[in-house]
Order: structure tokens, then sequence, then C-alpha cells
């Protein structure tokens, strides 16, 4: 077993890296030219999980069980027949933003977050999905959810309680932080102390937007996001929020973060400028890392440009693996970490641009 793989998704198909001693070697290209807007491996039986997104000709959803030698295409996600985005609007998916497996104990359950904010379940391995109505029917989406940097908004995070399966919390950009503890029959809004300064009252009860939700492993009641107004945490499943930005630091603005697996204090998140200029902070890429559960941060830079650098990272475009991080940027420049950030090499800056960044599971 290679010591890591990649899974990337960009904009110009699905690829896998591998590891092989001091050098990495793509052993997979496919779905050539189209852009593949997320794809990962569900860990409970090493399915691979390709989300493509065909402009014109719509959303298609592939799914491989021989590490992509093979892919079977799937029925895309639809809303019910006389679903409306807004009235006269009908709802039609546009997006597909992110896939996440079930509970140990739902073998056959998948979640699937779409634009328009859609989450849809599948019990049968992604044969079908079904709209989880009751968040769709949520009383606040309707004055309430909203398209950010796209048309719509979007369900972007997905995370299922391990300890609990019942337990399930989504982000959606534009919409905000909703929780449900009873398998998705009722969800409720959890934003207190979440910023929204777009607003005209700044700290409404909807209406966030968390570029991207995680769950720590070790306590999955301590969550994390990295929001359009700034990085938050919680230690109480999301009941109460807390601003761990950093004023006069990079750590402010940006889409992605990640959390060590056995550390609910330890996490990174990759800076952007503002929201107004979406590129590298003084056009020097830089990783911030907060071992205090955000009351201190350290800018990570070595190995990473720091003169003329425009890097993006996406949402979906940082992941950890043990003490190993990997990051894609929409410039086409994949970076990776063998020890936690201190140090970083540039494996390729001459990719498509970077949707999504995942880590294949080790058996």
């Amino acid at each position: 077993m290679p010591a890591h793989q990649l899974i990337l998704g960009t904009n110009k198909g699905l690829l896998i890296l591998e590891q092989q001693g001091n050098t990495w070697e793509l052993i997979l290209d496919t779905h050539q030219a189209i852009p593949v807007s997320y794809a990962a491996v569900d860990p409970r039986h090493n399915t691979l999980w390709a989300c493509l997104d065909h402009g014109h000709w719509g959303v298609k959803l592939h799914r491989s069980h021989d590490s992509g030698a093979t892919w079977t295409e799937l029925p895309a996600p639809r809303f019910p027949d006389n679903t409306e985005l807004e009235p006269g609007i009908p709802a039609k998916v546009s997006y597909l933003w992110y896939l996440a497996p079930g509970g140990a104990d739902q073998p056959n359950r998948l979640y699937l977050g779409t634009e328009p904010g859609g989450l849809f379940q599948s019990d049968d391995g992604g044969e079908t999905f079904h709209l989880v109505e009751s968040l769709w029917n949520h009383p606040s989406r309707p004055d309430n959810w909203f398209g950010g940097g796209r048309d719509f908004a979007g369900v972007c995070a997905i995370q299922v309680d391990p300890r609990d399966s019942q337990h399930v919390v989504v982000g959606i950009s534009v919409g905000g932080v909703y929780e449900t503890t009873d398998g998705g029959q009722t969800w409720c809004g959890r934003n207190t102390g979440l910023k929204a300064n777009y607003m005209p009252n700044p700290y409404p009860e909807y209406g966030h937007d968390p570029h991207f939700l995680v769950m720590s492993p070790s306590n999955p009641d301590v969550m994390w996001q990295q929001n359009h107004c700034g990085v938050f945490r919680t230690e109480d499943s999301g009941k109460n929020w807390v601003d761990i930005s950093k004023p006069g630091s990079p750590v402010y603005f940006g889409f992605a973060i990640a959390v060590d697996a056995h550390d609910d204090k330890t996490a990174w998140v990759v800076p952007a400028t503002s929201d107004e200029y979406r590129v590298a902070v003084k056009q020097s890429v830089c990783v911030c890392r907060t071992e205090d559960g955000g009351a201190t941060w350290t800018e990570l830079r070595n190995g990473l440009p720091q003169h003329m650098a425009y890097d993006l990272t996406y949402r979906h475009a940082l992941d950890i693996q043990g003490e190993a991080l990997a990051f894609g940027t929409t410039t086409g420049n994949l970076y990776f970490s063998p020890d936690r950030g201190d140090s970083w090499e540039c494996l390729s800056n001459t990719l498509p641009p970077i949707f999504s960044v995942r880590f294949m599971p080790k058996s």
C-alpha cells in the first residue's frame, strides 16, 4: 500500500496521484475534459464517487467499485415534480456540491448536497435518491436562502455524527447551519454567534454562509467552520458559535478547513484576501494552524510561494490524513505536507483548476 493517494476533482476530470517513495505519479486520469465538482471514496466499502458538471447538459453522478477502472452512471437526483424554488420557478438540480456516507449502521445510506439547496438521501447505495423534504420545507428557506458566489443556495457540507447516525449537521451557502437529531424528520437552525456582515442585521437567525463545516472526529460536539465572515468554532454541537478569527492576521476569509483526527483543538485553514479579492493574502500562500482551539494561530509558509501568488483554495480542496495535509488551488497548484503543515512541497503547478482534494482511505 502506498504511503498516500490523492483524489482530485478538477475542471478537466478526475485524477488520482500516488506517492511512490520520494515522488508522486499520476495513476488515474478519467472523465477527461469534464468538470468534476467533487470526488471521494466511501470508506465503508471503498466505492469511488464522481460528481460531474456537464454545464449545458446538466449534472451526472458516477460510481466505481474498482478504483476507477470502470464506471457506472447513476440517475442524478431530481426534485419531485411541482417542487418550486420560488413561486413559478421550478426547482432543478444545477450542481452537485458534496457527497457524504451515512453512519456505520447505515451501510447503504448516502447524502448528496446540491444547488439549489437540496439535501438528497439514498438508502440503496446511490441507485436512487429522494429529497429530504423536511429540510427543503423548513420555514426559513423562502426568505433566508439565497445565492452568494453562485445563483442559488447550495448544500455544501454534510456531517454525520459517528456516535449517532440520526444526528446530522449540514451547512448551506447561503442559508446557515441546520441540525437534525432524529434522522431528518425535523431540523433546527444552529447559527447563534455567527456573523453575516453582508446583511442589514449582521446577527440574523438564518442567512449565514458557512463555506465548509467539519465535526472533530475525536469529539463530534466540537465543530469548526470557515465562514464568509470569519472562522468559527462550537463546543456544543452548534448551539453556540465563537468567532476565532484573528484581526490583523490572514485568519479571516477563506473556504476550506481541516481538523485533526485525534485533537479537537487543532485545525488548519487556507486564507484568502477577502470576499471581494479572492486571491492569496498579499500575493503569498500560507496555511494557518491552531493547536489551542483558535486562541492562537501559526502561519505556515515553508515551501509555499511567497511572491506573485494568486492561489485560491476552494471549500473541498483541503484534506488531512494522519500527519499529512494536501490542498489544491484554482490556479492548478497542488501542495503536500508530510508534517502537519510545517513544510510543503508543490506536487504540480500545471494541473487544471482544482475543486476538491481528498486522501484515499487506507485499508
